[in-house]
């Protein structure tokens, strides 16, 4: 995690409910408002010392006895080591539709300005999996928005968010139902 925790708030109050799913760890690359999210909520936390040191990351996922590792606002490339460890098991949101407006450095409010400068008349939430390349794993759902006239980055961001609290614990549930992260269908 490196944003403000939406969608891990999202994600646990969604799974909360179900006792065969839950929160392992939330780790995160720097202080950020996620964390304190979790520690409010009892979830364990880890927080990188270094972010590209797989080491470090796999020895956090394995003493929480993590199955599937959700990237939701972690910014960054998730090291080799751990891809590798976890490949098809390591799932990730994007707020847009993929394969469009992807990529290192489309993040946050870029995207949706990308979109809106592109003229594009939907975008959305992409549920995919995670491997070496910003954006480019295996689209497992999407959610979709219409792009409305004088939409700003802001007001589209907003529905787009209201998406993406849905879609995610989806991904969940559809992973923890299949014992591995599959294509879903999603309304």
């Amino acid at each position: 995690m490196s944003g403000r925790g939406s969608n891990l708030v999202a994600l646990g109050d969604a799974l909360a409910p179900d006792p065969g799913v839950a929160i392992a760890v939330v780790i995160s690359d720097r202080d950020a408002a996620a964390l304190e999210a979790a520690g409010e909520r009892g979830w364990p936390t880890h927080r990188l010392v270094d972010h590209t040191d797989g080491t470090e990351w796999l020895a956090a996922l394995e003493a929480a006895e993590a199955d599937l590792v959700v990237l939701a606002g972690y910014l960054r490339l998730v090291p080799a080591d751990v891809v590798r460890r976890y490949r098809g098991r390591i799932i990730n949101i994007h707020p847009a539709l993929l394969p469009k407006h992807g990529g290192a450095g489309m993040y946050g409010l870029r995207v949706h300005r990308a979109v809106l400068e592109a003229g594009e008349r939907e975008s959305g939430a992409t549920v995919h999996l995670v491997d070496e390349e910003y954006d480019r794993g295996t689209i497992l759902a999407q959610g979709r928005v219409e792009v409305k006239a004088g939409d700003t980055p802001e007001r589209l961001a907003q529905r787009i968010l209201t998406v993406e609290h849905r879609l995610l614990p989806a991904a969940v549930r559809a992973a923890a139902t299949s014992g591995t992260p599959v294509p879903f269908a999603f309304t």
